[in-house]
């Protein structure tokens, strides 16, 4: 139980980080293009995660072939997230990429009943459209015909989807450290692959792009917390949780995005993003309750009852 809780604690501490740095990245993709970004980012995350797992096991590297196919799998996955979000990005609006990209927390639980048969708590499916329902009230401003944005958008909440479902199922029976270190820089290779095919990557070159100090900080912030760290515990906490959870308590994200904004660059919420905050929460708690927490609460009145 112990260990439960740490990890869902750690979990918040991963959607905690992933929020705040919204405005960090923000500010950073105006000087380099998003997947170049990505790339440098995830690079750097690879090769701090990859001096922390030789110092573990003593310079030796013990990668087989069954560890790093699940490991390229969960790359793949990430790398689809954040590259169709990237590119959504080019034709949406951010409020509107950030809700659809929540509707990840509702497509874990679908996914995992159709795809392996995994049929969720009646709880955990009501929590999660709460949670959607508070993503919605706290990201969209305005409402209008999906655009080409919004599909590359919806699309990309299957990768982030099935990055949580495949990090549950791998995480239990192969190392953290292994698992983290080839999915980052499976990420790292694609993003580099697709930027040199489709973006201005000779901009790496230009010395003016690094005398920005908001882009340094934020590749180091990004590189080491949300990305290093970040996934490492990500993934070493799912061996404690399941991937619903893991889910809903990713929806938190938005809301420490929300809160962060509003103590640096003092953006304030509107009342429905507030109450889609308080939807959020109430989500979360739902999600952890069991099926028969009613029945158990009648079983408690009437022992109390009968002893009088």
């Amino acid at each position: 139980m112990n260990n439960k809780f740490l990890a869902e604690l750690s979990l918040l501490f991963v959607a905690f980080i992933w929020g705040s740095t919204f405005v960090v990245v923000q500010n950073a993709i105006d000087l380099l293009p998003p997947l170049l970004f990505n790339a440098i980012r995830f690079f750097l995350a690879g090769v701090i995660i990859f001096i922390v797992y030789l110092f573990k096991n003593k310079g030796k590297v013990k990668f087989q072939l069954s560890t790093l196919f699940p490991g390229m799998i969960l790359g793949c996955c990430l790398f689809i997230g954040y590259a169709l979000q990237t590119i959504g990005l080019l034709y949406t609006t951010p409020s509107k990429a950030g809700f659809i990209t929540g509707l990840s927390v509702v497509m874990v639980p679908i996914i995992s009943y159709i795809c392996f048969k995994n049929k969720p708590k009646r709880s955990a499916i009501f929590g999660s459209s709460l949670a959607a329902i508070g993503l919605y009230l706290l990201a969209v401003k305005g409402a209008s015909p999906f655009s080409v944005g919004e599909i590359y958008v919806l699309i990309c909440t299957f990768g982030f989807a099935f990055h949580i479902i495949f990090t549950d199922i791998f995480a239990r029976r192969i190392s953290v450290l292994t698992l983290t270190t080839i999915q980052i820089f499976t990420v790292a290779f694609l993003c580099t692959l697709s930027s040199l095919l489709f973006e201005d990557w000779k901009l790496i070159f230009n010395p003016e792009t690094y005398h920005s100090t908001s882009l340094i900080t934020a590749i180091m912030i990004t590189a080491i917390l949300g990305t290093a760290a970040a996934f490492f515990i990500q993934t070493s906490s799912q061996k404690s949780t399941s991937p619903t959870r893991v889910a809903i308590i990713l929806t938190m994200e938005p809301v420490f995005a929300a809160i962060t904004s509003y103590i640096w660059i003092d953006e304030r919420l509107t009342l429905l993003a507030s109450i889609g905050c308080i939807f959020i929460l109430i989500g979360m708690v739902i999600a952890e309750l069991p099926n028969n927490l009613k029945l158990k609460i009648f079983m408690k009145k009437t022992n109390k009852k009968s002893a009088f």
